[in-house]
């Protein structure tokens, strides 16, 4: 990310953050425009080519009210919310083209010894992401807003692989998710180092549907285990792949977004883009 990316993306992580604190107040243009020092013109251009959506629509889709009410609408398990969204729009295939395999046992209890992992920076409509694979798909994805700090985290996964700083075509075709018709993506696979209790866990959020939230509670019931929300809560923690394993759609039970391994702000602003893009799929 270069300099005024940076600092641009500062600015709308700081007016999100304001707009979040300050929803009951309802906010206008003017008022956070003053918080990000620029004028209402620039923050309002800025801000919908970044969020692609006004800051006005832009907080509807991120309040608790929000929330609630996707909560309200699916009175379903998760796998029924996923059929019952069907293939009407391209954002709903997420649960179809995203496969996981887990890696072998002597895989993950050598940490990865033998593995040869890729890895490389890009950018995303969220900040720099660090996406690294194996042959068998991939098998890390983070948001980086430290390059250094994030290569190292990576390294925790995979003690004993070895790294090499090139793009592939599996990270090629799995950060066409930001930008391109996902039909015309190839099947995004992924090649996990996880418990078989995360596993689990991982492969039914991706029955979430794009756009849509469920709780804790909702994915404990969906793996036949109803008193396992604690559990679930840190298998989805453990979440090695931002975005294509969504676990920025878990929230709270009672509405609030709760917390996100790479930033609550960040999580709202991943919340508001997928609304966004669901009511332009509407709108169609």
């Amino acid at each position: 990310m270069d300099e005024q990316q940076a600092i641009n993306y500062k600015r709308i992580a700081t007016a999100i953050e304001y707009i979040q604190k300050n929803f009951k107040d309802q906010p206008n243009l003017d008022e956070v425009a003053e918080k990000v020092h620029l004028s209402s013109f620039h923050f309002q251009r800025l801000f919908s080519d970044w969020a692609g959506t006004s800051p006005k629509k832009f907080l509807q889709y991120t309040t608790v009210e929000y929330a609630k009410t996707l909560l309200k609408e699916k009175k379903a398990t998760v796998s029924e919310a996923a059929y019952e969204a069907g293939l009407s729009g391209t954002g709903r295939l997420h649960d179809l083209f995203i496969s996981i395999e887990g890696m072998t046992p002597a895989e993950y209890k050598n940490g990865g010894k033998e593995l040869e992992i890729n890895y490389s920076y890009s950018e995303s409509p969220f900040g720099t992401i660090l996406v690294a694979s194996t042959k068998k798909g991939i098998c890390y994805m983070a948001f980086a807003d430290d390059e250094a700090p994030a290569f190292k985290t990576m390294q925790k996964h995979f003690p004993n692989a070895q790294f090499r700083q090139m793009v592939d075509k599996n990270q090629q075709n799995a950060l066409g998710i930001f930008t391109q018709d996902w039909l015309k993506l190839n099947q995004i696979k992924l090649h996990l180092k996880g418990t078989a209790f995360q596993l689990k866990v991982w492969q039914t959020l991706l029955k979430i549907p794009f756009g849509k939230l469920a709780t804790y509670g909702s994915i404990a019931s969906e793996i036949e285990n109803p008193t396992a929300s604690r559990a679930v809560g840190t298998a989805i923690s453990c979440n090695p792949v931002a975005f294509l394993i969504p676990c920025h759609r878990v929230i709270q039970s009672t509405g609030n977004l709760g917390n996100y391994l790479w930033g609550s702000i960040r999580k709202t602003a991943i919340i508001g883009w997928e609304a966004t893009k669901i009511n332009e799929e509407n709108r169609l």
